[in-house]
């Protein structure tokens, strides 16, 4: 590698992590500004506090870093123009391409590094960050499905429950289907249930059994049952941000898992097993729009290449997060609203490099 690559990728990843070692201080800073009320109210302990600001840290620099790499590089790319240095890179011989290979570098760094953070580290910090917020800051605010819910266990049996409580444990107007290939062999209709812990079995109350037969169908009616059914209550309803909480592997697995009992919520998980992907891949993209915006000498100087970088920057986080939105909230599928905005951006890069290379 020649004095020229070492130069701009010392610079390319030096300028990223002093932006992190900024902002992130920053964020901590208003966050607590903002939590501080609650923590003292809720008498946190102190340790707590320290690991959640831990995790906040981690949470923060991976849901922000496309922003803080973008903005890293335009500042140190439009120093060098400002300096004449590009210009006297390209004049010594130097091509365009060749002048951008050591961001490439730099991207590839970064990419691999965030794929680290999001498949591994993230998901851990996540967890954290969520239990502690809704501990000690969001009390009572529901992180689970409570109503009608719907479920296939197995390859047999279906469950649905008009309202489920799960601290409490309890479901009201619950019922189970039986099937046999398409044909239904027996219903259970139950006004509450309820899990009981101590045995792992289940107290049902106002019990109707219904078995479906040749000619016509019994009935069975019990005013309790208590019983061992074949599901765990704490799986039917995880917590809505338990996507987040997974590495890459056990997401796969919990993905595949709620597919099959018919979860509502699949789209939420596939947006976030999408995004361990994209992510990362930004850092290609936005390197080489910032690359491209900020390459030229421009009469207003560095802070024209801020200000369009910054407008750039927020509206790729803004098709992020609306396409992400539409994704968990309707049928709108997942692959295409997570790649969209790279997409959309990767010829927006393509055309902005050739503008630039010329």
């Amino acid at each position: 590698m020649k004095i020229l690559d070492w130069y701009i990728l010392k610079r390319y990843l030096g300028t990223f992590f002093l932006m992190l070692l900024l902002f992130i201080p920053i964020g901590i800073t208003v966050n607590l500004a903002e939590k501080i009320g609650k923590i003292l109210d809720n008498e946190v302990p102190f340790i707590e506090v320290a690991l959640y600001y831990v995790d906040f840290t981690i949470y923060f620099a991976n849901l922000l870093f496309p922003l803080f790499l973008f903005l890293s590089v335009i500042w140190f790319t439009s120093k060098l123009a400002n300096n004449t240095e590009i210009i006297a890179f390209l004049s010594s011989g130097v091509s365009f391409w060749r002048f951008l290979r050591p961001y490439l570098i730099g991207a590839t760094i970064v990419c691999i590094l965030a794929l680290i953070l999001g498949m591994f580290l993230a998901p851990k910090a996540s967890k954290g960050f969520n239990e502690f917020k809704y501990e000690y800051l969001k009390k009572g605010a529901e992180t689970q499905e409570t109503r009608d819910v719907y479920r296939q266990i197995n390859d047999n049996e279906f469950i649905y429950a008009s309202h489920f409580q799960p601290l409490g444990k309890s479901a009201r107007n619950f019922t189970l289907e039986h099937f046999e290939g398409n044909k239904l062999e027996y219903k259970i209709s139950a006004t509450s249930l309820r899990f009981n812990p101590e045995d792992t079995t289940y107290s049902l109350t106002n019990v109707n059994k219904r078995i479906v037969g040749v000619d016509e169908d019994s009935i069975i009616h019990q005013n309790k049952l208590d019983t061992i059914l074949p599901f765990e209550f704490d799986e039917l309803t995880p917590e809505t941000y338990i996507a987040e909480t997974l590495n890459y592997t056990e997401l796969n697995e919990f993905i595949e898992q709620e597919r099959r009992r018919g979860s509502g919520n699949i789209n939420r998980y596939l947006v976030v097993a999408y995004k361990r992907w994209s992510i990362p891949v930004s850092a290609f993209i936005l390197t080489i729009i910032a690359v491209a915006v900020s390459s030229m000498k421009r009469r207003g100087g560095m802070g024209v290449n801020l200000a369009v970088g910054i407008t750039l920057a927020f509206i790729f986080i803004f098709f992020d997060k609306v396409f992400g939105t539409m994704a968990e909230q309707s049928t709108f599928s997942p692959l295409i609203a997570v790649w969209f905005p790279n997409i959309s951006f990767g010829i927006l890069a393509i055309f902005l490099l050739y503008r630039a290379k010329r």
